[in-house]
């Protein structure tokens, strides 16, 4: 924005008054005024206008944690987690289903470039899951829940799902069907510890898997 605009009435003043008694000017707004002076031959000389100082780069944009996750190494690192010993196997009807990895990272890239970053965390849980069973069982993987330490419930990331391209998770499996299963779950860093437990429904009475 120009300073000479504001400027136009102070310059007439100081004409005006050049053949009258000269009146003491102030020293702050002496100052002042060969500040606005300098500035306007500096503007006039096309410098830029000055103006209040820049608001810093968090400020300005909220998500720039986000966009730092994005495009810095901490997107990529993935914290492998611990399943506690022993490491059970479950039964939810007649399917099996043992925890084979846990890991935890900020992003999930899917196919080509498409990727999701949270400043929380992604939970990935690594499954195997095998009827064996005589007779076809349905197993509605959708309907998981994640129970942190605290007792805090967590649905599964469906938009994670999506994104990592993962099967079906509510279908029937085969007598003797053997799968692997992937879950996501976005939660915060409080909920990684010891007592995660993934809980899967059953006819018959839920089923906890303990995952730390």
């Amino acid at each position: 924005m120009s300073l000479r605009a504001p400027l136009a009435p102070l310059l007439l003043t100081a004409a005006l008054v050049g053949g009258c008694p000269k009146e003491e000017v102030p020293p702050s707004e002496d100052r002042t005024l060969s500040k606005l002076r300098a500035e306007v031959d500096r503007v006039g000389r096309g410098g830029t206008p000055s103006g209040p100082p820049r608001a810093t780069a968090a400020a300005e944009d909220p998500h720039s944690t986000l966009a730092g996750l994005a495009s810095g190494q901490e997107y990529t690192q993935k914290q492998k987690l611990f399943p506690p010993e022993p490491n059970e196997t479950v039964h939810v009807g007649t399917v099996a289903v043992k925890l084979m990895g846990l890991e935890a990272s900020h992003g999930v890239q899917g196919s080509g470039k498409v990727a999701l970053t949270s400043e929380e965390l992604f939970l990935r849980i690594q499954l195997i899951a095998q009827n064996v069973g005589a007779t076809a069982t349905p197993l509605a993987m959708d309907q998981v829940k994640l129970v942190d330490p605290a007792g805090q419930e967590h649905s599964v990331a469906r938009d994670v799902q999506i994104v990592a391209g993962t099967r079906e998770l509510q279908r029937t499996w085969s007598p003797e069907e053997r799968s692997e299963v992937i879950l996501f779950f976005e939660v915060p860093p409080s909920a990684l510890g010891a007592g995660l437990t993934l809980v899967l429904p059953s006819t018959s009475g839920d089923v906890r898997l303990a995952l730390q």
